[in-house]
């Protein structure tokens, strides 16, 4: 089954039910079907709604009308704008002019919808025109299409060689790492350049590269990470490990240049 909705959520808790204390203004929603952009507007609306030909105005008629729609935007609290006061006038002016008799002997005078009829000719075409440039596409009218081809970039971007002050800033890094980790425990340690270098190249692989300071063991000490950078030194002098930074001042990555099998048989001679 479906459930109730709800029509408001007040302080976090859904409203079913009207609240019978509730005071709707009678001026709270108003609903407006039809906008004139003016009096020439209103017009030729009033004109074509009775299908009737524009040089042949029934003037009383449609002045009845205009003055309806009139007191209708009064009704409503709508500010009337001057130029619909002013067309009423008008409107009222021709209607007298049109119903009074004139004497026969008189010449004739112009029709006094002339004006009217022209000026609202005038307003159709520039209406109708409007519409037709409506109409058209925007594309090329209101907006421009715009191509761009980006040229394709080839780039080389040589990685820079590795400097010893370079060796020497990572170096002073891990050292500054191993004083947190020094003790007073006195014992004796063996450490062997061999074997280190056995070691960093059980941890390379020639497939990756391999963060150059996670080759010191800081809680070794001193000795054991000045150790560990001499066996890295002989491995890069006996072309058997690479050094490469990406950048200046970027992290140093170490690889390896020989085969498991190579490995084996350093670890095999110690």
């Amino acid at each position: 089954m479906q459930e109730e909705m709800h029509f408001a959520v007040v302080e976090g808790e859904p409203v079913t039910d009207v609240p019978k204390d509730l005071y709707i203004p009678p001026d709270a929603l108003e609903v407006f079907l039809e906008a004139f952009e003016g009096p020439l507007d209103l017009l030729l609306y009033l004109i074509k709604r009775q299908n009737v030909d524009i040089l042949n105005i029934p003037i009383a008629h449609i002045t009845e009308q205009y003055m309806e729609y009139v007191e209708i935007m009064k009704a409503i609290n709508l500010e009337l704008a001057a130029e619909y006061l002013v067309m009423a006038a008008m409107l009222a002016e021709i209607k007298s002019r049109v119903l009074l008799p004139r004497p026969k002997l008189e010449e004739e005078e112009d029709d006094p919808r002339a004006d009217l009829i022209r000026r609202l000719q005038e307003y159709e075409r520039f209406k109708k025109a409007a519409q037709d440039i409506d109409t058209l596409p925007r594309m090329e009218r209101d907006t421009q299409q715009v191509d761009i081809e980006t040229p394709e970039l080839h780039v080389n971007k040589p990685l820079p060689t590795v400097e010893m002050k370079d060796l020497l800033h990572a170096l002073k890094d891990v050292l500054v790492r191993a004083e947190m980790f020094t003790h007073h425990h006195i014992q004796k340690e063996t450490l062997s350049i061999r074997e280190k270098m056995g070691n960093v190249l059980a941890i390379l692989s020639a497939d990756g590269f391999t963060p150059f300071v996670s080759l010191f063991n800081v809680e070794e000490g001193r000795m054991g990470i000045v150790v560990t950078f001499l066996a890295v030194m002989e491995l890069t002098k006996e072309s058997m490990v690479e050094l490469v930074q990406s950048e200046p001042f970027a992290p140093i990555h170490v690889r390896a240049r020989m085969s498991d099998k190579v490995i084996d048989e350093v670890e095999v001679t110690e």
